[in-house]
């Protein structure tokens, strides 16, 4: 722990808010994550009204939603590097700064090049913020409390896509698509007031940051960066382009995730801290959770995008409708999280993650069932089931594959399994378009032309058996989250 006699190192905070101090850091961030994810989920309701102001195709206005999913993803890579040159505070507040600057930007826009940097700006932010609460709770708090401040801090965090897509309909619907840039502001400012408040200016460990410290690993990040961004487009060139430009592109990310390793080995052999330590898979416990956070990632952002088409072209319900039936999920979502939580400071991790994988699976397998004029409450029980399914899972997963970690490696595991998370994630949306491109083209049907009908139904069904079918994969992963018995540890070092 840092003895610095700065106002705002860890040793003085602690000193001076005493126990509840750790939960006033983690409230802290959850605001600013809060805003985060909210500018990544809320967008979407805006991409119709914002494509008829531009006058955009559906596929550039599709990378309003791609430019932050790509920069979200790889920008959570340099957040351990930032965590440790910069420290939390400058690190969280210059990311809520970023944030701030894109909502205002994309408001302001009147080019949709604008728009495009102001969402890619957003997800840079965005990026670097997500890992830094898994952190705080691993260095903060006791073993037996972690469970119980991971459920807290997520029940609050998924409260922003429960609701923010309800009340950004609204905003649309009464001031135009960019009131949906400006709703990260009152939160960026209010995240931003409080980290000069609580959150400390050490780096993790409650050890001083050190600004001359080794220089960030670009050539790490420039192969990570091209890889994702080859795989993104191969997969969405496997959906609506040609297989050549796919299989050319798909290659290019298999030789970039080659050479991302073998220069990630290279910069540890050389005693450089490397972008991605790649230790970190030493881990059983960890690898296991990599593998079931990838997949979890791709069910998850796939079933996000399928779910709403499914009802809107396949069951022939209003984009209003679809809102509605959606919202009373995410507030279960809230609460099973919450409960999750305390459960995860008692129960095994792996036995969590699997009933939920289980649930999340039973809910995808069961839209096969469904069909034309189903009762509206079948959907609704469906949905809810899935995020009960999900408030398993987000709780247990990390602390699960991060609590083996030796400490000065957490930073960079919760980086680095936010980024897989995100990668699948990414992923899944074009797997999910890709796999229902062609179930309908194997029953003739097509998804733009006419009304829905029983063969359009069907391939939206295989789909879902598509999804239940990586849950089930990722089911093997969760049962080797098996963690030995916890040791008494104290808390405290942020």
């Amino acid at each position: 722990m840092s003895t610095s006699p700065h106002s705002g190192s860890l040793a003085v905070l602690r000193e001076r808010y005493g126990e509840r101090y750790r939960w006033l850091v983690l409230l802290s961030v959850m605001v600013g994550t809060m805003a985060s994810i909210m500018s990544s989920t809320i967008v979407n309701v805006a991409i119709p009204d914002m494509s008829h102001y531009f006058t955009l195709g559906q596929e550039r206005a599709q990378w309003v939603t791609s430019g932050f999913m790509v920069a979200t993803t790889v920008s959570m890579l340099t957040t351990p590097w930032l965590l440790s040159r910069y420290g939390y505070r400058a690190t969280y507040v210059g990311a809520m700064l970023l944030l701030l600057a894109g909502g205002i930007g994309g408001g302001l826009a009147r080019d949709f090049g604008l728009v495009l940097v102001a969402r890619v700006a957003e997800g840079l932010a965005a990026g670097v913020v997500q890992p830094i609460p898994a952190v705080i709770i691993l260095y903060a708090f006791k073993p037996h409390e972690q469970g119980r401040a991971s459920g807290i801090f997520g029940m609050g965090v998924v409260l922003a896509p429960a609701i923010g897509p309800s009340i950004g309909g609204l905003l649309v619907d009464w001031f135009g698509w960019r009131s949906i840039f400006f709703m990260v502001v009152p939160l960026c400012l209010a995240s931003i007031a409080l980290a000069y408040k609580y959150v400390p200016v050490t780096a993790p460990g409650g050890v001083e940051a050190n600004r001359q410290g080794q220089a960030l690993d670009w050539r790490g990040l420039l192969l990570g960066t091209v890889g994702t961004l080859c795989l993104l487009n191969g997969l969405v060139s496997l959906h609506g382009g040609s297989a050549a430009e796919a299989g050319i592109l798909l290659l290019g990310a298999a030789i970039s995730v080659a050479l991302f390793i073998t220069w990630q080995r290279r910069q540890l052999q050389q005693g450089r801290k490397p972008l991605m330590d790649l230790r970190l898979f030493q881990y059983r416990q960890f690898a296991m959770g990599s593998v079931v956070a990838f997949i979890y990632g791709t069910a998850l952002f796939g079933s996000t995008y399928l779910l709403p088409v499914f009802m809107q072209l396949g069951l022939e319900l209003s984009a209003s409708h679809v809102g509605t039936l959606m919202l009373p999920a995410g507030f279960v979502l809230a609460a099973t999280i919450a409960v999750v939580g305390r459960l995860a400071d008692r129960q095994p991790t792996n036995l969590l993650v699997s009933i939920g994988l289980t649930l999340l699976a039973l809910s995808f397998g069961l839209m096969v069932f469904v069909g034309l004029g189903v009762s509206l409450w079948i959907l609704v029980a469906l949905a809810i089931l899935g995020r009960i399914g999900l408030g398993f899972i987000l709780p247990s997963l990390n602390l699960g594959s991060m609590r083996p970690l030796d400490k000065s490696l957490i930073s960079q595991g919760s980086s680095t399994i936010g980024f897989l998370r995100m990668l699948g994630g990414a992923a899944g949306v074009s797997l999910c378009g890709i796999v229902l491109e062609w179930r309908l083209g194997a029953h003739g049907v097509a998804l733009a032309a006419g009304g829905s009908n029983p063969a359009r139904i069907a391939a939206f069904g295989e789909t879902f058996l598509m999804l239940t079918l990586l849950c089930g994969l990722a089911l093997v992963a969760a049962w080797q989250l098996k963690e030995a018995p916890a040791e008494p540890d104290a808390a405290g070092t942020a």
